[in-house]
């Protein structure tokens, strides 16, 4: 059976000041982040919905209905101001329902809702990503920090699988390749939550992968990215790489 998934975020628009001399002009480039991901899904069971930064600000449902399109929402390098002032709220002063606490209600009634890091995600670049202490990060299995959360690792580091035998890790033995940096989070401290894989000792033991639930749904948090620059090339070219994902949202999506 086929499972719906939304992808919000992962995209960005940079603006760039050239000079040549005494002459100077602009340009702005588009970017996609979650390139990787679309392509390990197709064909498998997962029907991806992706829906970039700058339209989720308008498209992203302001109605429960409009999130029980879906079987699983993931949030990925999108911060929670994208969410709470769409042009309504930010331009024209009016009221909106306010879309966090939408989530934290699809998500106790049975929604698969999954935090993918990156530097607007969690509590992200200095701060600005804001999840802490929402309704969204609620339902999470993780806190977030108070502030910058970044762990950068450009010597690199893989992953401390802590959970082998659980479902999630089926296929995904041996080595994995290089990380260059994670979000900081902290795991809840309760019986269903699992931390499945975390960085090394030396490294700082911060979480990689943490499950758990809330209401009749399923969260998890993955702290690194989905794809360059926190995943290495080689990382995303992994075979591991799209069973990760699948195996993933698979038990996100399972009936409880």
């Amino acid at each position: 059976m086929t499972k719906k998934v939304l992808l919000v975020g992962e995209s960005w628009i940079s603006s760039a000041t050239h000079y040549k001399g005494f002459d100077q002009f602009g340009s702005v480039t588009f970017h996609l982040g979650a390139e990787p991901l679309v392509k390990a899904l197709q064909g498998s069971e997962f029907d991806l919905t992706y829906m970039p930064a700058h339209e989720a600000v308008e498209k992203f449902p302001f109605g429960m209905a409009g999130l029980d399109a879906y079987d699983a929402v993931i949030l990925s390098d999108i911060g929670a101001n994208s969410l709470l002032l769409p042009p309504a709220v930010w331009l024209h002063s009016q009221t909106v329902p306010n879309r966090l606490k939408l989530i934290k209600a699809w998500v106790e009634k049975g929604g698969g809702l999954l935090m993918v890091g990156g530097y607007f995600s969690f509590q992200g670049i200095d701060g600005k990503a804001r999840w802490r202490r929402t309704p969204v990060e609620d339902v999470l299995p993780v806190t977030c920090l108070a502030y910058d959360d970044r762990v950068e690792m450009p010597e690199g580091s893989t992953a401390i699988v802590l959970r082998p035998e659980h479902p999630v890790m089926a296929g995904l033995d041996g080595e994995w390749p290089l990380l260059l940096g994670v979000n900081e989070v902290e795991p809840r401290d309760r019986a269903d939550i699992e931390v499945l894989a975390r960085l090394p000792e030396d490294q700082g033991s911060h979480p990689l992968l943490v499950l758990g639930s809330h209401g009749k749904g399923r969260t998890a948090a993955w702290t690194s990215d989905i794809g360059p620059h926190w995943l290495s090339p080689a990382f995303c070219e992994w075979e591991g790489y799209g069973r990760l994902w699948t195996n993933l949202l698979g038990w996100l999506t399972e009936a409880r």
